[in-house]
């Protein structure tokens, strides 16, 4: 019996988690897939490297521990696929996981047979153990690369989906392999359509429960939502299993879509719980995993492996994928993007590890090549994608453009007022209300408008919050306000952030916005719906002021103005290297900048007057008529402040 230090269960699971961790966050500042770095670590430390990483002295806690982990990550990859994109591509998601996988698994087997002289049987199951691409590598992918919607829904769901109709694929071709009786494929066939149905049955009732004992307040004590959760799924993983082997990543999987899809209070902290959880067990099992492989495996693989694991991604990916797309509504770039991003992940690894163990157990030969091999494979594609993805897209035009335009919550006619400012330069603006009528009038303004509430996740999918520069909050709400900022800031972390705030002026308000990132509009709080009725009553004029003088060095993000400021005089927008972008307290106005103001009429002989009187120059002045939010028929200024549309 090994007697090394490092011959620890609890020591190499330790080691797995650090590591693990390491490895992600070094990928992520060196942006490079996270899962290269990954296996590197688990060869580095494992026993063919420091030996420090022992994944044999867990024995059979191994697999049981990978199946645990796996259950929670396609549990969490379920609840990131929403039903609303899914109907969308339905078409090309089923076909992909029938027909693709058909295509896949047949290529793969006669690539290995035929170039590196396998058996049939060890073929054929190597093949099954490939049909599954990785959800874990291509969710962070897409994330990096923001390609279209369509293309990213399609990528999305056949990484989770086929992983657990693959894994049950995968099994059931290894009972038939290894069973000593012949049945016949029909029976085989209906082993896997039961299992997938059992798990599918399973999964569905399971999350129907959840959902209604967290649709009942203080039916699960507070705080223990999450883990209540996390318990009832692994439960769900392990017992369907115990009654239909191999049913329970179905179940799981399922279970994730169900909820993921539903509304409830606990949804959005059970999503991040899962998240992270998901990024602790990727690492932990890769480095598992990884250092299970002996490198003498994978090099003993030599020319041949390289070229199976090249046909499989020049031939046999694409031929799957413009077989699974047929007469979809994908056009052919995108067809071409999916067929070049098909990295294998996480449940090829583990069921292939699983077969290595079922083949030495009947003492059976090629179970470790057929792991090294999927290993190889996995190495490969992940480094693949993660290299050549952007150069795939960017060529193929299907990435979405980024740090267009913005999103405002509310539609009011403040907030069209300072859309059409934006527009008017070029950029794209995108409305968020819940009040009919401020959406009507967005319509009749000629401008986009969603009506819902810009608190659910699923509206700011539909804005496409992930590719613009900023979101602005134009209620007279300061706790919607707020909330919404939360909520964006949830979704994408890097992107920037404004709102409005009701006077008075509390210090403490816009504290609160500066820690979230965000900066108060207009520089100071304001009425919004004063502002609505000065706007309807045509009492607000446009101008355009240019800073002469530099800003006070006491509050060098405010405008040099001076508490005397008239109430009727709001700093909207300033132009900043050619760009026109919302002011705010965190705006410096530098000499030479130009300031977009809206005037209240009453208010207009004091606030010219003060502006002069503080070094500011007057590039437009005030029209004879009033300021209007339509932006129907809207011709575009340019980048010229000489000039304003009424």
């Amino acid at each position: 019996m090994e007697t090394s230090l490092f011959y620890n269960p609890g020591l190499t699971i330790g080691l797995a988690m650090a590591m693990g961790m390491i490895a992600q966050a070094v990928g992520h500042h060196l942006r490079v897939p996270g899962i290269v770095l990954l296996l590197a670590v688990g060869v580095l430390f494992g026993p063919d490297g420091l030996g420090v990483v022992r994944p044999d002295a867990l024995g059979p806690a191994l697999h049981i521990l990978t199946g645990f982990a796996v259950a929670v990550i396609l549990f969490e990859g379920g609840m990131n696929l929403k039903m609303s994109r899914l109907r969308h591509a339905q078409d090309s998601i089923r076909q992909l996981i029938v027909f693709g996988g058909l295509v896949t698994t047949a290529g793969a087997a006669a690539a290995t047979h035929l170039i590196m002289g396998w058996p049939w049987r060890n073929a054929i199951l190597f093949g099954t153990l490939v049909m599954v691409t990785g959800p874990t590598v291509i969710q962070p992918l897409l994330k990096r690369l923001k390609v279209k919607r369509s293309v990213a829904t399609v990528l999305e769901a056949e990484g989770v989906l086929i992983d657990a109709v693959g894994a049950v694929v995968a099994m059931v071709a290894l009972e038939a392999a290894l069973s000593p009786a012949h049945a016949s494929p029909m029976m085989w066939a209906w082993h896997v359509v039961s299992r997938l149905g059992f798990g599918a049955l399973a999964g569905w009732a399971t999350a129907l429960l959840l959902i209604a004992l967290f649709r009942v307040r203080r039916s699960i004590p507070e705080g223990t939502e999450k883990v209540f959760a996390l318990a009832i799924i692994l439960a769900l993983f392990q017992g369907t299993n115990t009654l239909v082997a191999e049913s329970g990543i179905v179940a799981v999987t399922v279970a994730g879509l169900v909820i993921g899809n539903c509304s409830t209070y606990v949804l959005r902290d059970l999503v991040e719980f899962k998240e992270e959880l998901t990024v602790l067990l990727i690492g932990m099992l890769f480095v598992l995993l990884a250092a299970d492989v002996r490198i003498s495996q994978v090099t003993d693989l030599g020319l041949p492996g390289l070229l199976v694991v090249l046909t499989l991604m020049v031939l046999v990916r694409p031929a799957a994928v413009f077989a699974g797309t047929w007469r979809s509504a994908l056009a052919w770039r995108e067809r071409l993007f999916i067929a070049w991003i098909g990295p294998r992940g996480i449940v090829a690894a583990a069921v292939a590890s699983f077969f290595a163990a079922s083949f030495a157990d009947k003492g059976l030969p090629g179970g470790l090549e057929m792991r090294a091999l999927v290993f190889l494979v996995i190495a490969i594609t992940v480094v693949s994608a993660g290299l050549t993805g952007g150069l795939a897209a960017n060529l193929l035009g299907v990435r979405r453009p980024s740090q267009m335009g913005w999103v405002i919550l509310g539609a009011n006619a403040l907030a069209r007022a300072l859309g059409k400012l934006l527009r008017e330069d070029g950029q794209e603006v995108v409305y968020i209300d819940t009040n009919a009528d401020h959406c009507r009038a967005a319509e009749a303004d000629c401008t986009r408008v969603l009506y819902g509430s810009g608190l659910h996740a699923r509206m700011l999918l539909r804005s496409e919050i992930d590719i613009r520069r900023g979101a602005l909050a134009l209620t007279a709400n300061d706790e919607v306000n707020f909330l919404f900022l939360q909520k964006v800031r949830e979704e994408v972390k890097e992107i920037e952030l404004y709102a409005a705030l009701q006077p008075p002026a509390e210090p403490l308000k816009s504290e609160m916005l500066h820690q979230h990132g965000a900066g108060m509009l207009f520089a100071q709080a304001v009425d919004v719906e004063l502002w609505n009725r000065r706007l309807a009553d045509k009492q607000v004029r446009l101008q355009f002021w240019q800073c002469a003088v530099a800003p006070h060095a006491d509050a060098p993000g405010t405008l040099p103005l001076g508490t005397d400021t008239p109430p009727g005089l709001l700093p909207v927008a300033i132009r900043r290297n050619g760009t026109l972008i919302p002011f705010s307290d965190r705006t410096t106005a530098k000499q030479d900048d130009v300031v977009s103001f809206f005037v209240y009429e009453a208010a207009m002989a004091a606030g010219d007057a003060l502006l002069t009187e503080k070094g500011w120059r007057l590039l437009a002045g005030p029209d004879e008529s009033f300021f209007s939010t339509s932006s129907c028929h809207l011709p575009r200024t340019g980048k010229g402040a000489t000039s304003t549309s009424r």
